[in-house]
């Protein structure tokens, strides 16, 4: 899939499609991921400072001669500080070392203790870094991204904070010193399954907005446990994505294989588990309501080659098994997701 098709995928994916133009795609020669991810981080972080970083008033504590803020008179008991003429004295003053820029800063920290960046990358990473002179680098992991809260006001960090979590989730460390290797997520084939069902989603939310209500539904099996025992243990039927309009509505089921089809006996094939599952979702939402009884079925898979279409008439509902090139420009994806539809 080529470098400025991934970068589309995680915009939409991310729902941050105005700031896909934040790096020039053209100045990448090669189809690096992680050297797509560190340019955009680059582009972004010095739009920050043009912009100016975040700020944010943060609580101080402070022994001291002279009262500044409130005086925690607990604190100062405690210690006994009037035996010296002191006291302790809390208060909060703006500062741009809060929790935002320094997962930004840490992440550039990381990014310039990988082997994999060239020597002209690297070069512009640590000029960045230096800037965030006055802010501390903190330990990254899944829990602190959890953390941030953005508002109206400062919700341009959202695409860089995605671009880091990203980044650090796919850094691995590989010595005692730190040095860390970027696992290149498009060869994960979940992380990628994920990657393709959020951007289909979020493509068709904002493409056909107006047209169709996009999201995802949870159906419920036609089903009755027939004792105590068996209460609880079926698995959940929740549509990765569900369209509905006026005049129609469409679960579509996103796979992303390294083959739409799969071999039987030398033979192509769709694969039964795929054709099973949609079919489950389709009679199991008839049944839910008789409104849902010419409800259609999608099974969508990426490819870089071979195009397929297929459809059938499967128990009165229409399924389509149907396949999208990456490898073409975006325009050309942005139309074939469209005339899908049609």
């Amino acid at each position: 899939i080529p470098i400025e098709n991934i970068y589309y995928l995680l915009c939409y994916a991310w729902n941050k499609l105005e700031e896909k133009d934040i790096v020039s795609l053209e100045k990448i020669e090669s189809n690096n991921i992680l050297e797509l991810l560190s340019r955009v981080l680059i582009s972004g972080t010095s739009f920050l400072f043009k912009r100016g970083l975040d700020r944010a008033y943060i609580d101080f504590q402070e022994e001291s001669r002279s009262i500044k803020g409130k005086i925690d008179f607990g604190v100062t008991i405690k210690k006994d500080l009037l035996r010296n003429a002191k006291i302790s004295c809390t208060y909060d003053e703006l500062s741009y070392n809060i929790l935002h820029n320094q997962i930004i800063k840490s992440t550039f920290k990381i990014l310039l203790k990988c082997k994999d960046i060239d020597k002209e990358l690297h070069l512009n990473l640590l000029s960045i870094y230096r800037k965030f002179s006055d802010i501390d680098n903190i330990k990254i992991t899944k829990k602190v991204f959890k953390q941030v809260r953005l508002n109206k006001n400062n919700s341009y960090y959202s695409f860089l904070l995605n671009i880091c979590e990203l980044i650090n989730d796919k850094m691995l460390i590989t010595d005692k010193k730190g040095n860390t290797k970027f696992k290149d997520f498009t060869r994960d084939e979940r992380a990628m399954n994920r990657l393709f069902e959020s951007f289909v989603r979020n493509f068709y939310k904002k493409e056909l907005k107006g047209k169709y209500s996009v999201g995802c539904i949870k159906i419920p099996w036609n089903a009755m446990p027939l004792d105590k025992d068996s209460e609880g243990f079926l698995p959940e039927m929740r549509t990765d994505i569900f369209l509905e309009s006026k005049s129609e509505k469409i679960i579509i089921d996103t796979k992303y294989y390294k083959e739409a089809l799969q071999t039987y006996f030398n033979k192509k094939t769709i694969h039964s588990n795929n054709l099973y599952q949609i079919f489950s979702y389709l009679k199991n939402f008839e049944i839910l309501d008789s409104n849902n009884s010419d409800c259609k079925g999608m099974l969508l898979y990426p490819t870089v080659d071979q195009e397929i279409s297929l459809s059938y008439k499967i128990d009165n509902h229409k399924v389509m098994v149907n396949t999208i090139n990456l490898n073409q420009n975006w325009k050309g994806i942005h139309n074939s997701l469209i005339n899908l539809l049609k």
